[in-house]
């Protein structure tokens, strides 16, 4: 959890960056749920908004599984937007509602994920304008994960994580990643597309210069 308290504070000030772990974002205020224990990021904005005067955060999850606890700790706080790409017959079950929820069909590809994401994310972040964002970067929507029920290649992954970062880059807004899920089968596939996510960031921060607006 300190880690992307840490992370937080790292990217309001330099525009980017990552913790080699968290997004536990089944976690509620009261209780965990699934392999959660506390909601990192959740507890992430809570001390930026009390140490750092953040007022509009957003929190991108691309997580295979709906950040079901990060939705319910800030359904009522209109300063955090919580964003959603999930598989929809995947856990939890019973979900809970964020302010978008992207539900994908089982066996959704690549083309049709990066559609997906095309669609809702510029619009997300032209119209609540947040201050920071966190991107829930789970691996688990990999073809090859035992949890996933999604089809996206490694190849699909980090045109996913290039494509938010750059987004969020262009439109000066500073980003915190998690690694979030992964369950591959193989250990190999699961260290490379974890791997993955964080060339993908250092690429995207030297390619593209964060443009403060």
């Amino acid at each position: 959890m300190q880690g992307t308290i840490n992370a937080s504070h790292h990217a309001l000030d330099h525009g980017l960056a990552v913790n080699l772990a968290g997004g536990s974002h089944h976690a509620f205020a009261d209780h965990g749920e699934g392999f959660s224990v506390f909601n990192d990021i959740a507890v992430a904005i809570r001390v930026l908004q009390r140490d750092r005067g953040l007022e509009r955060a957003a929190v991108i999850d691309c997580d295979v599984h709906q950040g079901n606890g990060t939705a319910a700790i800030f359904a009522a706080d209109p300063h955090v937007f919580t964003c959603s790409f999930h598989a929809q017959r995947n856990y939890p079950f019973h979900k809970a509602t964020s302010s978008l929820d992207v539900a994908l069909p089982d066996g959704t590809d690549d083309v049709a994920y990066l559609a997906a994401l095309q669609a809702h994310l510029p619009r997300v972040l032209a119209q609540f304008r947040p201050q920071l964002v966190w991107y829930l970067a789970g691996v688990d929507p990999y073809a090859g994960d035992r949890l996933g029920r999604l089809a996206l290649s490694l190849q699909g992954l980090a045109q996913r994580d290039a494509y938010v970062l750059t987004t969020c880059r262009r439109a000066g807004i500073p980003v915190v990643v998690t690694l979030g899920g992964g369950y591959a089968t193989r250990l190999d596939e699961l260290v490379e597309a974890h791997c993955q996510t964080v060339r993908v960031a250092y690429q995207v921060a030297q390619a593209v210069p964060a443009c403060r607006v």
